[in-house]
Order: C-alpha cells, then sequence, then structure tokens
C-alpha cells in the first residue's frame, strides 16, 4: 500500500496563530480588521500571518457551512464499508471514488473492525438505498456495508485545546 501517503505536517502554533485560527473557524468572513484586532496585532501582521498559517497547511480552505435539510437533503447516514481481502489494491482507488461522488461528507479510512466509513447526505431512506445499491453493492471491491441514520449531527470542528 505504498499509494497512501501520509502526510506529516509538524507546526507551531504561538497563542496568536490560535486566536486566528479560532477567529477563523467561528467566522470565515471575518474582516481582516476585526481579526487583526481580535488577536491584538496590526492589520498587516495579520495578513502575513494568514497567509503563514495556509502555507504551512494549518488552515487547508475557508468554506461556507450549508444546512443540508435547506437543499432538500434532511437524513443523514453513516455507511461502514469493508473491502474484500483480495481486493485490498483496490483501496486507493475506491478510496478516491468515494470521496468525488456528490452527497458524500466525509470519507474516514480506517483500521478496525470496518475499512471505511462514508458520511453521506440523503434526500430520504430510499435515497441511501439507491446509494448503498449502485455505488457500494455493485462495486466488486467491496465485501460488505452495514448502514447506521443519523438521529442528530452536532459539528464543532477540530479543537485547539
Amino acid at each position: 500500500m505504498a499509494e497512501l501517503k501520509r502526510i506529516q505536517t509538524t507546526t507551531e502554533l504561538d497563542d496568536v496563530d490560535r486566536i486566528l485560527v479560532a477567529q477563523l473557524q467561528a467566522d470565515a468572513r471575518m474582516t481582516n480588521s476585526r481579526l487583526a484586532q481580535a488577536a491584538g496585532i496590526a492589520e498587516s501582521t495579520c495578513v502575513v500571518r494568514v497567509r503563514s498559517l495556509v502555507s504551512r497547511g494549518v488552515i487547508t480552505r475557508f468554506t461556507a457551512e450549508v444546512n443540508p435539510k435547506a437543499l432538500g437533503l434532511g437524513l443523514q447516514a453513516l455507511i461502514s464499508v469493508n473491502i474484500r481481502s483480495g481486493a485490498r489494491t483496490q483501496i486507493p482507488a475506491f478510496r478516491d471514488e468515494i470521496r468525488a461522488m456528490p452527497r458524500v461528507v466525509q470519507v474516514f479510512f480506517l483500521g478496525g473492525a470496518e475499512d471505511f466509513i462514508i458520511h453521506l447526505l440523503a434526500e430520504d431512506s430510499d435515497d441511501v438505498r439507491d446509494f448503498v445499491v449502485a455505488n457500494l453493492s455493485a462495486n466488486p471491491a467491496v465485501a460488505s456495508t452495514r448502514t447506521s441514520m443519523v438521529f442528530e449531527h452536532h459539528y464543532i470542528g477540530p479543537g485547539l485545546g
């Protein structure tokens, strides 16, 4: 499995970096002026510090959080997937294929009882079933799946402690 490469990033964050990251997690649209004020630094310094956080890979993207229900996707499911033992070489291709699918929110590649957990947004249970049948059950690399419906989902984001 040499194709599965792990990106090792060790970066030191000082108190100002932590403030900047926390503020941007709370509001990625915050103006540079407000961000600099919250961190107690000059606006020009703030621009440089945020660019540094991006170039060091601490901040990987700026995004908008969307309410899935507002898009007609009122159901979430977690789908556990086991890959056939003879299909282990297909893991990178499977992972990339699943990650590229619409409505797939997250893909977790695991060590343990399951090989993957797929976080899916769906219209309803029929939509989940159709996804599993078309994309997983029909996939020759997949040995088995197990689907759990999500009743509630609360995402806070990674904490910096």
